[in-house]
């Protein structure tokens, strides 16, 4: 029954990290997603089914990392000035979830030092963190994959010229299979798996997650 607390968390997660960018673009004079209702908590407003629901549980029932994302800010990229205003947009997602990460790994320090808990709820709290920490590493370099509609998608199209970007954005369509692939692929553990491992451990080391 873990999928209880692990689907909810991940789902946050990737709310969050499409807020974080839609405020990004707001301060840099693009109200597109304010004027599209998406400047809010509110879930619904930004579900999307394969990517919020979908693939998380698939992940979840393959036994791969939880894995997703919600539906894309919109953003008009012509008030951005440049490729780095892009770029800057695009390492939002990416910091949004670090920032996710940090923070659930100081609440489950605190847990630990407070001891507000009775036992067993205490430990399902705990759980639920560090569930949530070591997802929002991994959801970090998921987001960094070069694929749309993810934010390395985005930061790779921001950078190249008009012409190759139309040519390398061909790939839209089939991102979600594509995305499909890699999970089932090897290269899950060498790019995800493994340096959010190491990035839990420096954190318990750190004295953090324990």
């Amino acid at each position: 029954m873990e999928w209880i607390v692990q689907l909810p968390l991940v789902s946050f997660s990737v709310i969050i990290r499409e807020l974080s960018k839609g405020f990004a673009a707001f301060s840099k004079g693009d109200k597109t997603g304010e004027r599209a209702g998406r400047l809010t908590l509110n879930p619904l407003a930004h579900l999307d089914p394969f990517g919020t629901v979908f693939l998380p549980l698939l992940c979840f029932v393959a036994g791969l990392p939880m894995l997703g994302w919600a539906k894309p800010m919109p953003v008009d990229e012509a008030r951005l000035k440049g490729a780095r205003q892009r770029v800057e947009l695009a390492a939002a997602g990416p910091l949004a979830h670090l920032g996710l990460a940090l923070g659930m790994a100081v609440l489950f320090k605190l847990a630990v030092v407070s001891r507000l808990f009775a036992p067993e709820f205490g430990k399902t709290v705990l759980e639920a963190l560090l569930f949530g920490v070591s997802a929002n590493l991994a959801l970090a370099l998921f987001d960094l994959l070069p694929l749309h509609p993810l934010d390395g998608g985005r930061a790779v199209a921001g950078l190249l010229s008009p012409a190759w970007r139309k040519r390398y954005e061909r790939h839209a369509p089939y991102a979600g299979y594509l995305v499909l692939l890699f999970a089932a692929s090897r290269w899950l553990d060498r790019l995800i798996v493994h340096p959010a491992g190491v990035a839990v451990a420096a954190l318990g080391r750190a004295g953090l997650l324990r």
